[in-house]
């Protein structure tokens, strides 16, 4: 809990000054920003950005020292409360389904990655295996004793739980692929001046349609061609 929420926090502390610089200058150049398909300027300029009003990264900014805190106090020898283990569980699966809500945001609308967010994501995941899976084997969450031993050989098996999560959203991400392209008429569409030479809106209508992961591979693909036909 210790690490990771360090690691969580020192992301949010990143997007915190993200979030200033562009206040203070909308055209600012962030360092997390490294190409059109992996920045943080698109998800800190979104109303998702900010869904309760205030920029997200406050949030984490609370919610990852009150980790860090609680998993020293453990790491001292503290023992908590039934009650208290309860209310981190509610805190850790609500941040999951934000995080989940996030990550949608992200693959399907704003068709952008963002690095610190990512960051924020992977630590979440397994925060919440790990609570869940402690609370369900030792009887804090009242379940039958068959999953409270399935919790127990389970706990053994984060890091590969985790690992399969992972896979499973960067699966996702690829959804939309799959969805069917429009019949673009592309004689219809001339170029726009907002858009590259020799790009249409109708191109661009198209490219949104194919995932942030695939385009990100696609340009590294196009790059690794060009070197070997060199």
């Amino acid at each position: 809990m210790i690490i990771g929420g360090a690691i969580a926090l020192a992301a949010a502390f990143a997007l915190t000054l993200d979030k200033i610089a562009i206040l203070e200058d909308p055209q600012a150049q962030l360092s997390c920003n490294f190409s059109v398909l992996v920045g943080c300027s698109t998800n800190l300029g979104s109303w998702q950005g900010a869904l309760f009003g205030f920029p997200n990264p406050l949030i984490g900014l609370i919610a990852w020292t009150v980790v860090i805190t609680i998993g020293s106090a453990i790491l001292a020898g503290a023992r908590f409360a039934r009650w208290f283990w309860i209310g981190l569980n509610a805190g850790v699966t609500l941040a999951l389904v934000f995080v989940i809500w996030l990550m949608g945001q992200s693959f399907f609308v704003l068709d952008v990655l963002c690095p610190w967010c990512m960051v924020t994501w992977v630590v979440t995941i397994p925060m919440f295996l790990a609570v869940t899976l402690y609370n369900l084997r030792t009887g804090t969450l009242p379940v039958p004793t068959g999953v409270r031993r399935f919790a127990a050989g389970a706990s053994s098996w984060i890091v590969v739980i985790t690992i399969g999560c992972y896979l499973v959203a960067a699966t996702v991400a690829q959804a939309q692929d799959g969805l069917p392209a429009p019949s673009l008429d592309l004689t219809r569409h001339p170029p726009h001046p907002r858009h590259p030479p020799g790009r249409t809106d109708a191109d661009c209508r198209l490219n949104r349609r194919v995932s942030p992961f695939r385009r990100l591979l696609s340009a590294k693909t196009a790059t690794l061609g060009r070197f070997g036909g060199g």
